[in-house]
């Protein structure tokens, strides 16, 4: 029986209407373990999602959980240990990657590490435009720069200064300008909002925004923020140790979640109005996040899990489709819901 699903996961075909498509990826990492022993941490392990053209997709979790690691290996950051990438229907888990890196770019976390200290704000924009080869003349290379600096509100007089002399919401926008030079389809956006000020995250958010409407861009929106993700995202995955637990659409996540590590998660969202604040119940978790050097058998929640007994220990949790196009990995959700 094992084998035969096995034999169904290799041959399942792409997702008709989907931009960008993962079946079953894993990234595993060796570990050295003392002597001649190799122990493997697993990252990301058996994730499949796609995302539709024009869509945002939410992954959110807490650190360590899985969801950078998740955006690196669909990009081929990171050489996916395991499973299948689909860009536009075309299988690209073994391609040539670099006529993909024009249609695939990521905006990365730190806006202070992201970007060469050494090169102006204008190379910096630039150096895509170069390796791509899509400026015929200096003249076109510079208004291209200007334009792009322009869409994220910075100016012509910003391209001749260097990275320090910006704050960290000015920085970000370079990072957003530089991955937008080349005209991509699908960007990752790798919490992109999480080394900023709370008044500039919803700056920067907004921008993302009016930038999809503008160029019809489809994103990957990484955060550990889930009111930061809701604001954005048409659907929502919730990574838990390397898995998805659940996936939903953001209404349907947000007010009638399944699985309880979302409930937990959204139960921690603050809420401005403070009777409201009082009447929320706050679900918190006991213990800590198991190491995923050496994750729990069976479901990888149970050891924070009210609801968990011996099957949860003996059998993982299927990830399956409970109504239409929403997923949970449970065992317990009639019991839970």
């Amino acid at each position: 029986m094992g084998k035969i699903i096995e034999e169904k996961k290799k041959n399942r075909q792409p997702r008709e209407g989907a931009l960008v498509e993962v079946q079953n990826l894993k990234q595993y990492f060796p570990v050295n373990d003392g002597l001649f022993k190799t122990k493997y941490v697993k990252a990301v392990d058996d994730v499949s999602f796609y995302i539709e053209r024009g869509e945002t997709l939410g992954l959110v979790g807490e650190s360590g959980c899985g969801k950078t690691t998740t955006g690196r290996s669909l990009l081929r950051l990171y050489e996916p240990t395991g499973g299948k990438i689909f860009y536009d229907g075309i299988d690209i888990t073994n391609a040539d990657m670099m006529p993909y890196r024009r249609k695939m770019q990521i905006v990365f976390q730190d806006p202070y590490a992201s970007l060469n200290p050494r090169m102006t704000i204008g190379d910096i924009v630039g150096e895509p435009l170069d390796i791509h080869k899509l400026a015929h003349s200096k003249k076109e290379r510079s208004e291209r720069i200007i334009e792009m600096l322009d869409r994220v509100g910075l100016n012509s007089e910003h391209a001749n200064r260097y990275p320090h002399e910006f704050s960290g919401g000015q920085r970000q926008r370079v990072g957003i300008a530089r991955a937008l030079a080349v005209d991509p389809e699908f960007i990752v956006c790798d919490e992109p909002v999480s080394a900023l000020d709370v008044s500039i995250q919803a700056q920067i958010v907004n921008m993302f925004e009016e930038l999809q409407q503008e160029m019809g861009l489809t994103y990957l929106f990484i955060a550990h923020d889930l009111s930061v993700v809701k604001h954005i995202s048409n659907r929502i995955g919730v990574m838990y140790l390397g898995k998805l637990v659940e996936l939903a659409d953001s209404y349907e996540l947000t007010f009638h979640s399944l699985h309880p590590y979302t409930k937990s998660l959204i139960s921690a969202i603050p809420i401005p109005d403070p009777k409201m604040s009082r009447q929320n119940k706050r679900i918190a978790l006991g213990g800590d996040v198991p190491s995923p050097l050496d994750p729990p058998s069976g479901c990888r929640f149970r050891t924070r899990c009210p609801y968990a007994d011996e099957l949860c220990a003996a059998q993982e949790p299927e990830f399956r489709e409970v109504s239409s196009g929403h997923f949970a990995a449970c065992h317990h959700l009639d019991k839970i819901n």
